[in-house]
């Protein structure tokens, strides 16, 4: 992969970091406010409920961040766009659609059926 193409998987990542953080922020400010009095129970439990779905969307987007931090590393280390499974080269459609990604399509499909026939 060229320099210009890994400065522009960088700041792709940079600037989803930056959206994520954001986001948190806002959700972080938005629940410290406590002017939300609820006289109903069924009012309280709709916003807990709400709430609680905001909290599982963070964590997502918190494991995602870990995710973006590392392949910035891959990056600053030489290693972004190399599968860590085949270490062949990953295409950059596939790090367009999923820049966070270490493993190839071809790896990540015999992954993912592995997963299907070893489930349950």
């Amino acid at each position: 992969m060229d320099k210009e193409q890994l400065e522009y998987f960088k700041n792709k990542l940079e600037n989803m970091s930056k959206s994520l953080l954001n986001e948190a922020e806002k959700t972080l400010s938005d629940m410290t406010d406590h002017s939300d009095n609820y006289p109903d129970p069924t009012d309280r439990a709709a916003a807990e409920s709400d709430r609680s779905f905001e909290l599982r969307i963070r964590d997502r987007e918190r494991r995602l961040l870990a995710k973006i931090k590392a392949a910035i590393e891959r990056i600053n280390d030489g290693a972004y766009g190399i599968c860590d499974e085949c270490g062949d080269d990953i295409k950059p459609q596939r790090l367009e659609a999923r820049p966070v990604t270490t493993l190839c399509i071809e790896c990540k499909t015999r992954q993912e059926n592995h997963e299907k026939t070893h489930a349950g």
